[in-house]
């Protein structure tokens, strides 16, 4: 569904911020075209052994829910609150102070107040009330509290499907509460039923498959790498050699399947692949292990935990010494985050050191897993890459930092780092939007898909306002990110907003600048486009 065919920008930018005139607790769900997901389909709930699979859609009026549902989701509510001491936490120490509110690109996008952190999380907080505590039991809605009915099920749904799990509104709240464990506990009791999307569901039910998202088969895999070898002859006149499931090399690397068969992330893996030819690594692909994204984030712990263990059980059975990772977002939260206590810890496999370099990544000393961006970083800094950022100067170029690596990683500066030696000329978009306060891209947490492209636009509308800034500015024609979900959903966001901006990744920026040795002249960039120096513009 195209949203420039339902609505243009001048129509979506009108917010109104007035609140319903009827209580929150009494303001029903409207399931509206564009703002909603579709459910999973039952062979991927059978597939993955999740209840309840059937046929059903969040706009019928009988979602075909289990007789005893109303039991099972407060018997899942209860054993959450006894497994998770953050959660019972985060349901009991928020003061609604409101420092929250106005930091989700969701609700400055739609202006829904169930949109803002605190009220999303109250949809969950007055249910823990009623049947979780002695004032909700006694006092009912003068304290907070409310009935979990089919109606509070719904809105559980919308809501808890319209929030990217970005963590912004973490970094303002006084209390550290985050959101993020809210949403991924509401996603989880609502798993408990059968309700669940399928944009989420198909693609890990397909990495359990086959080991990747899109459902790649390993000749499929093999076929796309011989193509970006063709491709980056053409480009070079050097063919690059691609180890798959090499048993014994040095290192695996792990990028999302989405670089394999989408641009632009196609650019970004010819990237990695020009890079690590280049230097002479000693690494190797796995047809198993075919996917750095991990859609179990998006879900419930559990399945994180299944989708995760395939890298490590994949690098054990080649028998590498350590990981390399690529341009992900939510794989590096899970591994950040949640690697450790859940498949960890990785014993079995060494400390990261650079073969080239002898650096030691101490901060991946447990995980054993090194971002592809720390890692050339450092290559630049030990001089290892002959560089000619020129050959980018057709590029006005913006960096916009990724919820997961960013924010819950603190990757912040080697991403920057690495642009600015391949790339002339960069600039910051405002201080306000990026790093830790970066804006969501606002189809992360598996909302990257067409049917609620109105919700997506409304909610990468603080993104794109910022962009357009530094393009007005600036004259940015280039949007950099280290996250593919983000060059996937930036490219509509862009294309509705700011036209004229293009996504990268970083590492397609490294292959142009990067001068291999034998290369013949090169003429164009990795996309075709033409080289050529862009005058009247200074390094920021």
């Amino acid at each position: 569904m195209s949203l420039a065919k339902i609505l243009k920008p001048d129509e979506l930018t009108p917010i109104n911020f007035e609140p319903p005139r009827t209580g929150w607790m009494n303001t029903p769900v409207e399931f509206r075209p564009g703002t909603w997901c579709y459910s999973a389909a039952p062979k991927n709930l059978k597939y993955l052994d999740l209840p309840n699979p059937r046929e059903w859609q969040p706009s019928d009026a009988d979602w075909k829910l289990p007789a005893n549902w109303k039991e099972i989701i407060l018997e899942g509510f209860k054993e959450r609150l006894e497994k998770y001491r953050s959660f019972r936490l985060f349901m009991d120490i928020c003061v609604r102070c409101g420092a929250c509110a106005d930091k989700c690109h969701f609700f400055i996008g739609s202006g829904d107040p169930k949109n803002m952190p605190v009220l999303r999380a109250e949809l969950l907080r007055s249910i823990y009330r009623r049947y979780f505590t002695t004032s909700g039991k006694i006092m009912g809605k003068l304290g907070g509290a409310r009935e979990l009915t089919v109606d509070v099920l719904k809105e559980w749904f919308y809501y808890f499907y319209q929030c990217t799990a970005c963590r912004r509104c973490s970094v303002f709240c006084p209390y550290g509460i985050d959101q993020a464990e809210i949403t991924m506990i509401g996603r989880e009791l609502l798993n408990l039923v059968g309700c669940n999307i399928n944009w989420i569901i198909e693609p890990a039910a397909n990495c359990l498959r086959t080991g990747n998202h899109l459902g790649l088969q390993p000749h499929a895999i093999k076929d796309m790498m011989d193509f970006f070898a063709d491709d980056i002859e053409d480009r070079t006149g050097i063919r690059v050699e691609i180890p798959i499931n090499k048993k014994g090399a040095e290192i695996l690397f792990v990028t999302p399947s989405g670089d394999l068969f989408a641009d632009p992330g196609t650019f970004t893996c010819m990237g990695y692949l020009m890079l690590f030819h280049e230097i002479g690594l000693n690494y190797t692909w796995s047809t198993y292990a075919s996917e750095g994204g991990n859609f179990g984030l998006f879900s419930s712990h559990e399945l994180m935990k299944r989708l995760n263990a395939k890298i490590y059980d994949e690098a054990r059975r080649l028998g590498v010494k350590w990981i390399l990772g690529g341009e992900c977002g939510h794989m590096w939260r899970v591994l950040h985050q949640y690697m450790d206590t859940m498949n960890g810890p990785a014993d079995f496999l060494a400390e990261p050191v650079s073969p080239l370099t002898g650096t030691k990544f101490e901060n991946a000393r447990s995980t054993k897993m090194v971002h592809i961006t720390e890692f050339t970083a450092d290559l630049i800094r030990h001089n290892q890459l002959q560089l000619d950022p020129s050959r980018n100067d057709h590029l006005k170029v913006t960096f916009h930092d990724s919820c997961n690596p960013s924010r819950a990683m603190g990757l912040f500066e080697e991403p920057r780092y690495v642009i600015k030696k391949v790339c002339n000329h960069f600039y910051e978009m405002p201080e306000n939007t990026i790093r830790e306060q970066t804006f969501c891209c606002g189809g992360g947490a598996g909302l990257g898909t067409d049917e609620n492209m109105e919700m997506r636009m409304r909610g990468g509308f603080p993104r794109a306002n910022a962009v357009k800034f530094v393009q007005e500015k600036h004259g940015v024609n280039r949007l950099a990110c280290i996250c593919a979900i983000d060059r996937a959903t930036l490219h509509s966001l862009m294309e509705y907003w700011v036209p004229g901006v293009e996504v990268t990744g970083v590492h397609e920026m490294v292959a142009n600048a990067l001068v291999m040795k034998g290369e013949k002249e090169r003429t164009t960039d990795l996309r075709g486009q033409p080289l050529q120096k862009m005058e009247g513009s200074e390094d920021v």
